[in-house]
């Protein structure tokens, strides 16, 4: 399967169940300036002495120029939909050059058989996309309270629990969708580890795949109201040679709020799509 068709049938998945907004929505809780502009610069929120985290967030969005340069001048012209994924979900290794991908012959034969095999990411079929498709399409939600931060996902995905009260991660972990998160407070950062992962999901759209041994580094740096610094790091000794991972941008969506999303049940459509 060429790339331009991996995106193509990746963002069908992605955009197809795109969550509504309340019309006309206004946060009371946010500060504004004159004008009611809200000040994305400002500093930000704080709870118990940290950074306060809660909000509707989104990943930064790739330019459309930038699929183009790497998938092909006729990608527009497939998937007018681009807005709304990144291109991490793509490809996790979307900035790596080819000969630095730290991918083991096991996890490259596994990634290949997928892309010729005309199957869709895992989405397109009702199931969870997981980590960090979830992350990085439409947006997330999350509710920082003093235990735990509850991330909801405008993909329809299942809600992650990050629990801060200084548990440990289960040993030894059940493997789910989403996996089990724990997470500790460096200065003003938030480092979440998570571990436990089944190997149905893939990890991109491209289809690299992920083992139970996964373990995914997450760090959360709001630096300011608007914008969050999110860092992520994937360790898998069975499919990968070394740690690898991306960062990326996370801005605040400011009076948005989710609605919820239910997968159309035993969907049919995706049977007539060509390979």
């Amino acid at each position: 399967m060429k790339p331009s068709s991996i995106l193509a049938v990746v963002v069908a998945a992605a955009v197809g169940f795109a969550a509504a907004l309340w019309l006309n929505p206004r946060d009371p809780e946010i500060r504004r300036a004159p004008g009611e502009r809200v000040d994305l610069s400002a500093p930000a929120p704080r709870l118990n002495g940290r950074p306060d985290l809660s909000g509707m967030w989104e990943a930064e969005r790739t330019p459309t120029t930038e699929f183009v340069r790497v998938l092909g001048p006729s990608l527009a012209e497939i998937q007018p939909d681009l807005n709304e994924i990144t291109k991490h979900m793509i490809n996790v290794f979307w900035d790596v050059k080819p000969e630095d991908v730290p991918i083991r012959p096991e996890a490259a034969a596994i990634t290949e058989a997928r892309q010729k095999s005309g199957k869709d990411f895992q989405s397109a079929y009702c199931l969870p996309s997981g980590i960090p498709a979830a992350t990085l399409t439409l947006h997330v939600k999350m509710v920082q309270g003093p235990r735990e931060i509850a991330v909801l996902h405008g993909s329809g995905d299942p809600a992650r629990e990050i629990y801060i009260d200084g548990r440990t991660l289960p040993q030894p972990p059940e493997p789910s969708w989403m996996g089990t998160s724990a997470g500790h407070w460096q200065d003003d950062t938030l480092v979440v580890e998570t571990t436990g992962f089944n190997e149905r999901a893939w990890l991109d759209g491209f289809g690299h795949p992920r083992s139970e041994a996964m373990r995914i580094t997450e760090r959360f740096h709001r630096r300011d109201f608007g914008h969050m610094d999110l860092e992520m790091t994937f360790d898998d000794p069975k499919y990968y040679s070394r740690p690898f991972g991306f960062k990326t941008t996370m801005i605040l969506l400011p009076d948005d709020h989710l609605y919820e999303y239910v997968c159309t049940e035993n969907q049919k459509f995706k049977d007539h799509l060509p390979n």
